[in-house]
C-alpha cells in the first residue's frame, strides 16, 4: 500500500524537477541573447564613433563613394555572424530542451514498463493473453517513437546543413557585391 503514494510522489517530484530544469535551459538562453545583443550595441556605438570620424574626413565625391562601398562588406560580414550567434544560441537551447524531453519520455516508459511488468505479476489466471498483447503494445509504441525521434533528427540536421549553405550563399552575395561595388567606385575615380 506504501508504495503507491510513494510512486505518486516520485513523479510530482520528477515533474517538478523537469520543470525546474527547462526553466533554467529557457532562463540561459535567454541570458545568452541579452549578452549578445549588449555586445553588438557596444561595439555598434564604438563603430558608430569611429565611421563619424572617418566619414567628416572625406573630401570628395570619389572619397565618399569608396568609403561608402568600404562599409558595405564589413556591415554583411557582421550581419551574418550575429544570425550565425543568434542560430547557435535557439540550437542549443532546442537541443537541451529535447534532451531534457527525451529524459523525460526515457522514464515515462520505464515507469510504463514496471507498471506493465507489475500487472503481469499479479494478473489473474487466464489473462496471460491479454498481458503479452499490452508487452507488444508497448514495444510498438516504443519502436514507434524511437523512429520518430531519429526521423525528426535528421530532419533537423538537414535543415541545420541548408541553413547554412543558405547563410554561406548570402554571405558570396553580399561579398560579390561589396566587391563589385568596389570596382565601380575604383572606375568612377579613374574616369574623374
Amino acid at each position: 500500500m506504501n508504495a503507491i503514494p510513494q510512486q505518486v510522489l516520485d513523479r510530482q517530484l520528477s515533474a517538478l524537477n523537469a520543470f525546474t530544469a527547462t526553466q533554467a535551459t529557457l532562463f540561459s538562453g535567454f541570458e545568452k541573447l541579452v549578452d549578445l545583443n549588449l555586445k553588438v550595441v557596444k561595439a555598434t556605438l564604438d563603430e558608430v564613433a569611429l565611421t563619424s570620424q572617418q566619414a567628416l574626413a572625406v573630401k570628395d565625391p570619389q572619397e565618399a563613394a569608396a568609403f561608402a562601398t568600404s562599409l558595405v562588406q564589413p556591415g554583411a560580414e557582421k550581419a551574418m555572424a550575429y544570425g550565425k550567434h543568434v542560430y547557435d544560441i535557439v540550437a542549443g537551447v532546442q537541443g537541451d530542451l529535447a534532451k531534457l524531453a527525451e529524459a523525460q519520455v526515457a522514464q515515462g516508459q520505464q515507469q510504463l514498463a514496471d507498471a506493465v511488468e507489475q500487472l503481469s505479476k499479479n494478473a489473474p489466471t487466464g489473462s496471460e493473453s491479454a498481458v503479452a498483447l499490452l508487452k507488444s503494445s508497448l514495444a510498438t509504441v516504443n519502436g514507434a517513437y524511437e523512429s520518430l525521434t531519429k526521423a525528426t533528427k535528421q530532419a533537423v540536421e538537414a535543415a541545420e546543413s541548408n541553413m547554412n549553405a543558405a547563410a554561406n550563399a548570402t554571405f558570396k552575395a553580399a561579398t560579390d557585391a561589396a566587391e563589385a561595388a568596389g570596382k565601380v567606385g575604383r572606375t568612377a575615380r579613374r574616369a574623374a
